[in-house]
């Protein structure tokens, strides 16, 4: 029986995809000193939306070439390696883009929040998960003003490994005091959903224009329980539970 539903946040109940895409995109041109166009790193980023920072740095360095532009940059952002500087320059850029309360209200996910108001009135315990830190997932929170609408929230800074290592979700069951095979999860890219069947958890997964390919050729799981057209995301959640 489903006691609690819990949502990824990037790219579940907020459309921010978009928005790192973007901050990718300027910090590579940054790099590059204007030589790269927004939309081939975005287009790059599809490949890999949904992966740890590490993951998402070093694949967009080594495609476009900036290792060295941003080895330059280490000891100004007094880090060790390049990935790591090339980061610090995207999180400088993307949270002027969260300074922009309107930003975010404009890239929220409408039925994902309806999910969570039925959630909430079924008396359902609700988490939160989020592969950003605590600061950038509350204030989001804070601007679409859900931040008491969770029993609990897990960000990065709880954990030591990323999705798709299924610790945050481990963490989320404990802290929800339910066995896992008790929290449905609503992801939004295929390291999300296997970090939560590693934890033993069900899941349905909303996609998006970054991750509806990838979700659909992992194989990680049945197609009634991906979900395209986000309209239907709380009458296929309901499916689910009564399954």
């Amino acid at each position: 029986m489903i006691q609690a539903v819990i949502f990824d946040l990037d790219g579940t109940l907020v459309q921010s995809e978009h928005l790192k895409a973007q901050s990718y995109a300027v910090a590579a041109a940054e790099l590059s000193q204007g030589n790269i166009g927004d939309q081939e790193v975005v287009d790059a980023y599809r490949e890999v939306a949904g992966s740890s920072r590490q993951e998402v740095a070093q694949f967009l360095l080594e495609r476009f070439h900036l290792e060295n532009a941003a080895r330059n940059r280490m000891d100004a952002y007094n880090v060790n390696t390049a990935w790591q500087a090339f980061v610090q320059i995207r999180m400088r850029l993307y949270a002027t883009m969260l300074d922009d309360p309107l930003l975010i209200v404009k890239h929220r996910c409408p039925y994902s929040l309806d999910l969570l108001v039925w959630a909430r009135e079924a008396h359902l315990k609700t988490g939160l998960t989020t592969a950003g830190n605590c600061s950038q997932a509350y204030r989001v929170l804070q601007v679409l003003d859900i931040t008491n609408e969770f029993d609990f929230v897990a960000t990065s800074d709880d954990i030591n490994r990323s999705k798709p290592d299924p610790e945050i979700y481990r963490l989320m069951a404990h802290e929800l005091g339910i066995l896992p095979e008790a929290g449905l999860v609503i992801e939004n890219s295929p390291a999300g959903v296997q970090a939560a069947l590693a934890a033993g958890m069900g899941c349905i997964a909303a996609t998006s224009e970054f991750t509806a390919s990838g979700l659909r050729s992992s194989g990680l799981l049945p197609g009634r329980w991906i979900v395209d057209d986000r309209a239907k995301l709380k009458s296929i959640v309901k499916g689910y539970m009564e399954a």
